[in-house]
């Protein structure tokens, strides 16, 4: 031992580490072994079910990115669908045939549609020719006011060096443009409206196909799923027009009381701006300020303000207050699934956040989904029996039915049961009492 201290002190060679020294009396074979141990050699083997099953989701995804207007179509569909179908099953229930009350629903809407138009298509043609004809003016009087102050003169000569009669000019493509992306817009609008309507017809096949590829052990819970995923849709819709309504009326009110022209066409647009989420706000305001100031900055400020405060409002107040009551769902959810939803898809995200929010709440509740920090109450337990008993009874009702009558049965028994659940509790008769 000190000979070997000694050798590494002087400078000597380095001791042989233990690993590859020789162990006296072993094989040279064992001896290569130790100064080469063994790799351990990971292999992974890919069944041909797990390539097939990734070929397959791969085409999915493909296939639903080259058809995503035709998906778009049969979602607005089902949009129109569980918006119109509490009216149809009002008048259902007083005794109005089906096909007659669907008949007499669209007629309504289509009725009201063509009053709205009428109504407001030639005041916004007359107010919107009048503002291109005064443009040039409007921009004039607007880039001198800019030009006083010398932060915002670069803006003044730019809107002097505006023109639209250049020989390079694209309005012309533009509109074009413009106008062919509405035509095709208004055609799958139409699309949809007409699949909504063979899809109400059709009602009882539809559901009557979808029931007969389900287990029947999970008929009760597919048809409590599907009369919420209608009442959700049609809470969305009515939410929506509310707050769209609000935006255009707020607006109008706004724009007349400082005696603003144009105040129709700057309400639509406020109007239809307010169902895009965080973009329409810049979208409602924008146009507003730019009328006002051919008034005065001063009324601009005000606009833009009091724009400002509304919109704010609508935010923190009338969306969570709105959808959270008609979509049960709370405040903070309601303000997170719209960030999540236009941060991930956009303005398309933004508008089916809502009701996609609502709909995983209601799968989570209606699924009896158990939560991991979430402990089973007595209340629970209490909906699982009654479960469990609804299932039975209908087994007992359909054995032997066919698809389209059990899913009519499915439905009529979740339905009277959702009845149920709403209709308060009949208070207990004091003691003593009969």
């Amino acid at each position: 031992m000190q000979s070997e201290v000694t050798a590494e002190i002087g400078g000597g060679l380095p001791r042989t580490p233990p690993t590859a020294r020789a162990v006296p009396g072993a094989s040279p074979e064992s001896s290569r072994a130790v100064r080469h141990p063994a790799r351990t050699v990971l292999r992974v083997d890919i069944s041909p079910a797990t390539v097939l099953t990734l070929v397959l989701v791969l085409a999915a995804l493909w296939l639903l990115i080259r058809l995503a207007p035709i998906f778009l179509v049969l979602v607005v569909a089902l949009f129109v669908v569980g918006t119109m179908s509490p009216a149809v099953r009002w008048l259902e229930a007083r005794k109005t045939r089906r096909g007659l009350a669907i008949a007499f629903v669209f007629f309504l809407v289509s009725i009201a549609a063509i009053l709205v138009v009428t109504l407001t298509i030639p005041s916004l043609v007359h107010q919107a020719g009048a503002m291109l004809e005064h443009e040039p003016a409007f921009r004039a009087g607007l880039a001198e006011r800019l030009s006083r102050v010398r932060v915002s003169e670069p803006l003044a000569d730019w809107l002097r060096s505006v023109r639209y009669d250049g020989p390079g000019s694209t309005i012309g493509a533009t509109a074009f443009d413009y106008s062919i992306r509405l035509f095709t817009l208004a055609a799958y609008g139409l699309s949809a409206v007409f699949l909504a309507l063979y899809m109400m017809i059709d009602r009882d096949r539809l559901r009557g196909g979808l029931f007969a590829v389900v287990p029947r052990s999970h008929h009760i819970r597919l048809s409590r799923v599907m009369l919420n995923l209608e009442t959700i849709v049609g809470a969305y819709i009515r939410g929506q027009l509310t707050t769209s309504f609000l935006m255009g009326a707020f607006t109008f009110i706004l724009l007349k009381a400082l005696g603003l022209e144009n105040a129709m066409v700057i309400a639509l647009i406020a109007a239809v701006a307010d169902v895009l989420p965080y973009v329409g706000v810049f979208v409602a305001v924008v146009p507003s300020v730019v009328a006002a100031l051919a008034r005065g900055p001063e009324i601009a400020g005000i606009v833009l303000v009091v724009m400002i405060a509304y919109a704010e409002f609508e935010g923190r107040v009338l969306i969570p207050r709105i959808y959270g009551r008609s979509l049960r769902l709370p405040s903070s959810v309601v303000l997170f699934a719209l960030m999540v939803g236009g941060t991930l898809m956009g303005i398309v995200g933004g508008l089916l956040a809502l009701p996609v929010a609502a709909t995983i709440m209601m799968l989570i509740e209606e699924l009896r989904v158990e939560l991991p920090g979430e402990q089973e109450q007595v209340a629970d337990t209490e909906i699982r029996v009654r479960d469990e008993l609804a299932e039975q009874e209908y087994e007992r009702r359909t054995e032997g039915v066919a698809a389209v009558q059990a899913a009519a049965i499915a439905v009529e028994m979740s339905a009277g049961r959702r009845l149920d659940e709403r209709r308060p509790a009949d208070p207990k008769p004091p003691d003593g009492d009969e």
